[in-house]
C-alpha cells in the first residue's frame, strides 16, 4: 500500500467492514477531543492537514469516484465541525458527531451540490462543507442554549 492510499483510507479506517465513514468519523472524533484537549490550534493544523494532505493523496493515488475505503474527507469534515466546540464535552462530541454524519449522509443542500462534483474536490468538499455547516449549527446553538454544555 503506497502512503497516498494509506492517507486517502483515513490511516487504515476505511478498510472496516461495514460503514467505513461512519467507523472513520468516530476515530477522527476521538482523535480530535484528544487534539481539541491539547490545544485548539493543534485541532485546527490537523484539520488543515488533512483537507490539504487527503486532496493530496486522492490526488496522487489517481483514485477515481468515490471508493467508499477514501474515508480522509470524514477526518476532514468532522473535525471542521469539533472546531466549534471551545472545549472536550460528551454532549458536544455526540453532537458533532451526530450533526456532521447527518449533513454527510443525506447530503442536503450545498453537501449534495459538492458530492457530484468529480475527482478529489469533490470527494473532499461535500464533506468539508457538512462539517462547516455542523460547525455552524454548534456555535448557534452554544449562542442560543449557552447551558446545554456543548
Amino acid at each position: 500500500m503506497t502512503l497516498a492510499r494509506f492517507i486517502a483510507a483515513g490511516f487504515g479506517t476505511g478498510y472496516a467492514p461495514v460503514a467505513a465513514g461512519t467507523v472513520a468519523s468516530a476515530a477522527a472524533t476521538i482523535a480530535g477531543a484528544g487534539l481539541l484537549q491539547l490545544s485548539p490550534w493543534a485541532l485546527a493544523l490537523a484539520a488543515l492537514l488533512a483537507v490539504f494532505g487527503g486532496y493530496a493523496a486522492i490526488e496522487r493515488a489517481a483514485i477515481e469516484g468515490d471508493p467508499g475505503w477514501v474515508v480522509i474527507d470524514e477526518f476532514a469534515g468532522q473535525w471542521i465541525a469539533l472546531l466549534a466546540l471551545p472545549r472536550v464535552t460528551p454532549a458536544g462530541l455526540a453532537a458533532a458527531f451526530i450533526l456532521f454524519r447527518l449533513f454527510d449522509i443525506t447530503k442536503l443542500g450545498p453537501v449534495g451540490w459538492a458530492d457530484r462534483r468529480h475527482g478529489a474536490f469533490g470527494i473532499m468538499a461535500d464533506d468539508i462543507i457538512a462539517g462547516t455547516i455542523a460547525a455552524a449549527l454548534l456555535i448557534l446553538v452554544r449562542l442560543v442554549r449557552p447551558g446545554w454544555g456543548l
